[in-house]
């Protein structure tokens, strides 16, 4: 499929996106969120990707939602066309997304850098919620995942004075995984990514729900699900070849079933 906003490849079981918009330093516009929301389907749709990646460039992984598509709406506008809704593609991905973050990753951009599985950083990343600036706030999970990362107190100067973060003080805060060099962060993004994608898939895929259902279930709640997660991998096929191959003392050699 040909995109206009995204540049889009499969590389060794990794599905990378790329936002194409650079003079507008990535802004996510609803062109591109539409379009965003596509290729993420096609990619968890498709037995031959494992993981996907999305990043921009080094100047830029996002720099916000389009100012310019909002700034004339209504409050019945913005409710009616649910520009929020085209985001939310993300959060029923089923494999594991990684973000390859280097430059500025503000507002929209940051909040979907947060709804991905990892951050991946690279030396120059900027993380931030600057939408007091514009009179408004976070709309797409700013105010929520940020406090559940780094507790109020940091989410509250984030949000209501626009402190920015730092690649190093986003990993110091378990916002990120890693920081790397500008000029290796998306190659090492990519080993990383390729790791995940040969490991077992239905096991990641459990796997990455569980971590998930600890956010929105009670801690009882939340072990019961991982408990029936646990049982059920032992229905599987790739089960009894990790054990086996473990035994054996060889690669796994893991069917996805």
């Amino acid at each position: 499929m040909e995109y206009q906003y995204l540049i889009v490849e499969k590389k060794n079981r990794v599905g990378l996106i790329r936002f194409n918009r650079p003079k507008a330093l990535n802004a996510l516009s609803p062109e591109l969120m539409a379009e965003l929301g596509e290729a993420l389907e096609a990619f968890d749709a498709d037995p031959e990707v494992g993981a996907i990646v999305l990043t921009g460039n080094e100047r830029a992984f996002a720099a916000g939602a389009d100012i310019k598509a909002m700034a004339n709406a209504s409050a019945v506008e913005m409710l009616m066309n649910d520009l929020i809704q085209r985001w939310e593609t993300i959060l029923h991905v089923k494999k594991p997304v990684i973000a390859a973050v280097s430059g500025y990753a503000l507002g929209g951009g940051f909040e979907l850098a947060m709804a991905c599985d990892m951050i991946i950083a690279s030396e120059s990343a900027q993380f931030g919620q600057p939408e007091i600036n514009l009179g408004i706030i976070p709309g797409f999970g700013g105010t929520q995942r940020l406090t559940r990362a780094v507790g109020k107190a940091l989410a509250m100067e984030m949000v209501l004075l626009d402190r920015r973060l730092s690649a190093e003080e986003a990993r110091q805060f378990g916002l990120v995984n890693h920081v790397f060099p500008v000029e290796t962060y998306l190659d090492e993004t990519m080993k990383l990514a390729r790791k995940l994608a040969h490991q077992a898939p239905v096991a990641v895929r459990l796997g990455k729900e569980a971590v998930n259902k600890a956010f929105e279930l009670s801690l009882q709640e939340g072990l019961a699900f991982e408990r029936r997660a646990f049982h059920l991998l032992f229905a599987t096929e790739d089960q009894k070849e990790g054990m086996a191959a473990f035994i054996e003392k060889r690669p796994p050699q893991w069917k996805g079933r």
